[in-house]
């Protein structure tokens, strides 16, 4: 634990320090009572984060705090769906900016907003937003600042979707931004968001380049293998950009996504379209970052290791591309059809991720990608995110996972069980091939196009699941094939990886971006300064941008 002064200790901490860091003249005191700091944050009842296990009460054994205590699953579903939103077809997003909790027994939202819960920093949020606002590129922008201002100052559940619906329609000017509580990943029950934000400048070389993905989302919609019931008439509005990160907070750093599609809401992205972004920098630091060797222990044969080294980065940009553009944008409800957070509950988020994933890997086996002029040679580069989708989602992503573990995060459960799925069917074809080696495990794909058959047959279900709302075949979907783990290959991937020293996630230690002044107070040039550590930065954050005292 952190404080600015000793003063500031707690009783119980004072006398106990660890270490002293000097940061900007400012004296952070770290503590060195371990014990009771491991007591809190790390007690039998809070061991996960997010705990999606079935048959238990994901809430109360989910280590967030977007819920009071004694708050079980039963109230959560209850709460909202006693929530009616005022047009029906243009759902509110109940839930999404709230902590709710018991207060005398009674269920009650603790919204976050300025004046509520985690209102002063709201308050620094809505500073800077005021300042963005007057520097917009164009009216439409400001028009969203203003929207975007608006909900923090109210939590108003309307105003985000009339903010969602002015940010979709901003896709003009050089920079872009993500900024709100968006993504509920971390809410076992799928209402709540977590912060998040972006600033983002775009790549304008490879956004031209990479717009004919959005130009020919009608296409890609027309010729999948959904039902026709299920496909889009009309695909509206879907934009797509690669861009460079110049800032990530919240949920988007230290561990960045590489790619978003945006807003969520279902009735917006049918009515007005969707924004979805490449974070170029990113993913080509991600690219960077590691060395072969993993690759090389993994991979089946020599001709899977050659692909991988030749088309790999193309691969999964183009996977990242058909995943966020035209995977998210793709297919709709029927009619009468719910949410898929109060259809699909504690399994929606791992559906919808499999679902995008489903799309790209059908289309990245695809001469269209070739006719588009985004690859010169598709079969190879459909192998290449074949392979690698299928060794990552039966092997090596379990090095993430201690022994014993289920699959718990819902990325993923759904690279697990798109594997697995597709494994299991292509099995009397031998399609892929468990080959054991020396003592080894490997997975060769024998036959690349039953295997794209095979992914479009899964698509097909999983946008029926969506569709018709049906929790039951999304529960087996999941519980079948994407939790458990095979213990003796779990134990084995664990081994061979004990030579490897780079961690099984990554992050990034950001940039600080430190402008140059003229003697008028303009800016004249932005100085790119790195920091010496992880640790340190953290610290620094913790020290300069603390606006929740009350937390504390």
């Amino acid at each position: 634990m952190v404080f600015e002064t000793e003063l500031d200790l707690p009783l119980f901490y004072r006398g106990k320090v660890r270490d002293v860091y000097d940061l900007e003249d400012s004296f952070l005191f770290v503590a060195t009572d371990r014990l009771s700091a491991f007591d809190v944050v790390f007690n039998d009842a809070d061991a996960k984060k997010v705990n999606q296990a079935k048959g238990i009460d994901n809430v109360a054994l989910s280590a967030v705090n977007f819920y009071g205590p004694n708050v079980t699953n039963a109230d959560v579903e209850n709460f909202y769906k006693a929530k009616v939103s005022p047009n029906p077809e243009q759902p509110l997003s109940f839930g999404l900016n709230s902590q709710l909790v018991k207060e005398n027994g009674v269920l009650k939202e603790r919204v976050y907003k300025s004046g509520g819960l985690y209102g002063s920093a709201i308050d620094e949020i809505i500073k800077w937003l005021e300042l963005a606002k007057g520097v917009a590129e164009n009216e439409a922008q400001a028009k969203a600042f203003y929207l975007l201002i608006d909900y923090y100052k109210t939590g108003d559940l309307q105003t985000w979707d009339d903010y969602n619906v002015a940010w979709t329609a901003v896709t003009s000017g050089n920079i872009d931004y993500i900024n709100s509580f968006i993504e509920v990943y971390n809410d076992p029950l799928g209402y709540t968001g977590s912060y998040e934000t972006i600033v983002q400048i775009n790549d304008f070389d490879m956004s031209e380049k990479m717009k004919v993905v959005s130009e020919s989302a009608q296409w890609f919609e027309d010729n999948s293998t959904l039902m026709e019931e299920h496909k889009k008439k009309n695909v509206v509005g879907v934009t797509y950009k690669v861009v460079n990160v110049a800032g990530e907070a919240g949920d988007a750093s230290p561990s960045t996504p590489i790619g978003v599609n945006l807003p969520n809401a279902n009735w917006i992205r049918a009515a007005v379209g969707s924004k979805s972004v490449s974070l170029g920098n990113i993913i080509e630091a991600y690219n960077n970052a590691g060395s072969t060797g993993r690759l090389k222990e993994f991979v089946h044969d020599q001709e899977e290791f050659e692909l991988e080294e030749a088309y790999g980065k193309i691969a999964d940009k183009l996977h990242t591309a058909l995943h966020e553009v035209v995977g998210h944008a793709s297919g709709q409800l029927n009619p009468g059809v719910g949410e898929t957070k109060e259809t699909l509950k504690n399994y929606a988020s791992t559906l919808e991720e499999g679902r995008a994933d489903l799309v790209a890997l059908y289309y990245l086996y695809d001469a269209k990608l070739q006719e588009l002029g985004l690859v010169d040679d598709w079969q190879k580069v459909g192998k290449a995110a074949y392979d690698g989708y299928i060794r990552n989602g039966l092997m090596t992503q379990l090095i993430r996972l201690n022994l014993g573990d289920d699959v718990e995060e819902a990325h993923m459960r759904n690279r697990q069980w798109v594997s697995a799925w597709v494994l299991e069917k292509g099995a009397k074809d031998n399609v892929i091939e468990k080959v054991t080696r020396d003592g080894k495990t490997y997975f060769n794909i024998n036959d690349y196009e039953k295997l794209h058959d095979l992914f479009g047959e899964l698509l097909r279900e999983t946008q029926r699941i969506k569709s018709e709302g049906d929790y039951a075949a999304v529960e087996t979907l999941v519980e079948m094939y994407g939790v458990k783990v095979d213990q003796t290959l779990h134990a084995e991937v664990l081994e061979r990886n004990k030579q490897f020293t780079s961690a099984p996630y990554s992050g990034f230690v950001n940039p600080v971006l430190v402008p140059e002044m003229d003697e008028s107070g303009e800016i004249m040039a932005i100085k790119v300064t790195q920091p010496e550590t992880f640790a340190g930065q953290m610290l620094w954050y913790s020290n300069k941008y603390n606006f929740l005292p009350e937390i504390n």
